[in-house]
């Protein structure tokens, strides 16, 4: 039986396959979750750039949540997320939620994305 890292790459190749069959030429939102914080990233692989990253460390964000560790502080880096990728000029993304369940901080951050201003 394979460990939990190895069953979490496998998801997460499995997840990358299918944004490269499904996305094209938009760039992707990546998601990463840790126990203490979220990060996101705007990627646009064709290039091999990052366009515009949040995270719960970011000074506009730690001022308004207690922890990086929840669903609000999902809600503080998603929306953070939006207006960094509209400023860098991306409108349209497709959501890599990496080897992670749409669901919790992952979804949270999600959301409030799209309530940001970003479609996907």
């Amino acid at each position: 039986m394979s460990d939990n890292n190895a069953l979490f790459a496998r998801r997460q190749r499995r997840t990358r396959y299918a944004l490269r069959k499904a996305g094209g030429v938009r760039p992707r939102l990546s998601v990463f979750r840790s126990g203490k914080h979220i990060y996101a990233q705007v990627i646009d692989d064709r290039k091999g750039a990052t366009l515009a990253a949040a995270s719960s460390l970011d000074e506009d964000v730690k001022g308004k949540i207690k922890t990086g560790a929840d669903k609000s502080a999902a809600v503080e880096v998603g929306k953070l997320i939006a207006q960094r990728a509209i400023a860098a000029g991306v409108k349209e993304v497709i959501f890599d939620r990496g080897g992670y369940m749409f669901h919790g901080r992952v979804a949270a951050l999600a959301n409030a994305a799209r309530e940001g201003g970003l479609s996907f």
